[in-house]
């Protein structure tokens, strides 16, 4: 049984934990990143927990214009909570507990609480094998990155909701 739950300032070791181990080098948020999105955007911060452990999150932050390829925003500088547009930081799972349905899990209920707040499109970044899986999620290809994150090529995706 897996529960959902916005993310506590007690979540960021974990949290952090799981994003270096399944992330690339320097793909990987910073603890001080992880920290600040918790205390910055705890709503836009959902963890999944089973058994009382948290095994998978995503984050993100809100803005009136979406600019993908903007480090800065990976910060929160320029996070409006109540800006309409969703941009995603991180799609998570503990590599222990992947190939078991919990990241699609973890976007359905994402959406929802999205949906809920009244948000009106959902954006990420992801890598080129990444795409046809976030196609099934029901996003919509849009372009090669600008940004080089982590020395990376990358794809950016939007979801109408």
């Amino acid at each position: 049984m897996h529960v959902f739950r916005n993310a506590l300032p007690t979540d960021a070791n974990r949290c952090f934990e799981i994003e270096t181990s399944a992330y690339e080098g320097d793909e990987a948020a910073t603890q001080d990143k992880i920290t600040k999105r918790i205390e910055t955007y705890p709503d836009g911060f959902l963890i999944l927990e089973m058994e009382g452990k948290v095994v998978g999150f995503i984050n993100c932050g809100c803005a009136y214009e979406v600019e993908m390829s903007d480090e800065d925003f990976k910060e929160l500088i320029g996070h409006d909570p109540d800006a309409p547009n969703v941009v995603i930081m991180s799609v998570v799972v503990d590599p222990s507990h992947q190939g078991k349905g919990l990241s699609k899990a973890l976007m359905i209920e994402f959406e929802n609480r999205m949906r809920s707040m009244g948000k009106v499109t959902i954006h990420l970044m992801c890598k080129e094998h990444h795409v046809p899986l976030y196609q099934k999620f029901g996003y919509r290809y849009l372009q090669p990155s600008a940004s080089d994150h982590g020395g990376m090529t990358w794809h950016e995706m939007s979801m109408a909701l």
